[in-house]
């Protein structure tokens, strides 16, 4: 990570409750196109690394025999088990707490890793080192992310788009201008550069897909207040006693631009890149 920011345990703490309702979903067919391109048939080990509650492993299970999530938040995991239970995929699914700098930890080996929107709170070369060492023959690394630069219109829709600079601007009053992450700060963000460390550890590639989003969602107002407290720089403990009055505020500001309580907004692409494990 970033000179002067260090991981804890804090990062996404209380999210977990907010995380499926709050976020985007990927773009309807990320499955489809995993399965085709990795060949998958319903054989094979797939670690998700990050996996909060179960965004990615859930909706991949029945294309593996096994499926591990990996994340140190046991809210998350909480979460992803109770999913997994109600999906009836409970008995293919393990859940394992830990950091992905714990690894291998006993775990084995694997078809395909998958890595969505979390790589970069990792330590990142010796977390690339040792998941492409934890692939077998053949297998590949798959980094997930909603599509970068994506312009997604709500002209036409029929509810006011979610008011994401004033909310963001609101966020700031309450806790800073300087982005928050755990109990640190991160001036800079978070890394980039992701395609370097992943050439570097040995992978190759990368190969790039794209999963079209675009289809209209209508947001309510809770479902725009479970976002917020979803992520990691507006997670609830960060806002200490004032959790309640910042809440109100956000409502105050959502029931103004949209006095229905209902919004419109698209969902968005996601990219995928598919990396190769490579000979050693």
């Amino acid at each position: 990570m970033g000179v002067g920011w260090e991981w804890d345990e804090t990062l996404f703490s209380g999210t977990a409750a907010f995380y499926r309702r709050g976020r985007l979903p990927y773009a309807p067919g990320l499955a489809d196109v995993l399965a085709e391109v990795l060949g998958l048939d319903g054989r094979g080990r797939l670690i998700d690394l990050g996996c909060g509650p179960g965004t990615v492993a859930l909706p991949l299970a029945a294309l593996f025999d096994e499926v591990v999530g990996v994340d140190p938040d046991a809210g998350m995991l909480a979460e992803a088990a109770r999913e997994a239970a109600e999906l009836g995929v409970a008995d293919k699914v393990r859940w394992v707490r830990a950091r992905a700098e714990e690894l291998p930890a006993g775990l084995g080996d694997f078809t395909v890793a998958t890595l969505a929107q979390s790589f970069h709170w990792m330590d990142r070369e010796p977390v690339a080192a040792t998941v492409r060492g934890m692939l077998r023959p053949g297998g590949a690394l798959v980094h997930i992310s909603d599509l970068k630069g994506e312009t997604r219109t709500v002209d036409g829709l029929p509810h006011p788009p979610v008011p994401h600079a004033a909310i963001d601007a609101l966020v700031r009053r309450y806790l800073g201008p300087v982005r928050r992450g755990g109990r640190g700060l991160l001036p800079r963000g978070t890394p980039s550069g992701e395609a370097a460390v992943l050439a570097g550890a040995g992978f190759v590639g990368p190969y790039r897909h794209v999963v079209p989003g675009g289809q209209a969602m209508v947001r309510t107002e809770d479902d725009v207040v479970a976002g917020v407290f979803s992520l990691s720089f507006s997670a609830p403990h960060l806002f200490g006693a004032r959790l309640a009055v910042f809440e109100a505020d956000l409502r105050r500001l959502l029931g103004e631009v949209s006095p229905s309580g209902r919004f419109s907004e698209r969902r968005p692409g996601t990219e995928v890149f598919v990396w190769p494990r490579g000979a050693d």
